[in-house]
């Protein structure tokens, strides 16, 4: 049985097709995304303090680009693959943002809303693209790639909002953020669940959402 297009999706040449490159959206999707984002916390200090932010920032750059590169030449969703890839972007996107802060002194105030146009700017260039935004269906390499980009803006956006919350910026502390962003997260939920929110445009404020709940709690 073939799947339904989905509306104002571009159809697909069968040659061109893949299997979805994306794990179904479950409950244990959440769960993993929230640890994948702690863990990508906490394992970006590590190198920073061993190598300096810049070196670090380097080295975590390769590893992403060879995580990502796995997953690519993959014709079907992998679950080590994807979420290697996950952790991967988890720990690049903090040491970026941290050496954007800690490093070359952007302010946390000027970060989220630079993060949040890069990310607007994927999302239309991908709509534009392909008239769909659903990460169900990821299907051809070029989806793919605006699917990661994607990714890669939500932890860079995520990981300097809950800088911004935590520290002088809100003053709310971690504990605060966590408290902030895990009632802000069911907003979205909640919202689609009684019909005010579409489940493409749910999904992804949700994703964005898992980055500073993460990064609080491992803080």
């Amino acid at each position: 049985m073939t799947a339904e297009p989905v509306l104002g999706e571009r159809p697909l040449a069968p040659a061109r097709q893949l299997a979805n490159k994306v794990r179904e959206v479950t409950v244990y999707f959440w769960i993993i995304k929230v640890l994948t984002t702690g863990m990508g916390e906490t394992a970006s200090d590590l190198p920073a303090r061993t190598f300096g932010r810049i070196p670090a920032v380097a080295l975590g750059g390769l590893a992403l680009v060879a995580s990502l590169a796995v997953q690519f030449t993959l014709r079907r969703y992998v679950a080590w693959a994807y979420w290697t890839a996950v952790v991967m972007v988890s720990v690049f996107g903090t040491m970026a943002a941290d050496v954007l802060h800690l490093g070359l002194g952007v302010p946390y105030a000027v970060s989220p809303p630079a993060f949040l146009v890069v990310l607007a700017a994927v999302f239309a260039l991908w709509y534009a693209s392909e008239q769909t935004l659903s990460i169900r269906t990821i299907r051809t390499r070029r989806r793919e790639a605006f699917y990661w980009a994607a990714v890669l803006a939500t932890f860079a956006f995520g990981t300097a909002t809950g800088d911004l919350t935590a520290t002088i910026g809100f003053g709310f502390g971690y504990l605060g953020s966590v408290a902030l962003f895990a009632t802000a997260i069911c907003v979205p939920a909640l919202a689609h669940r009684f019909g005010a929110l579409g489940a493409v445009t749910a999904f992804w404020t949700a994703y964005v959402i898992t980055r500073p709940l993460g990064a609080s709690l491992a803080d």
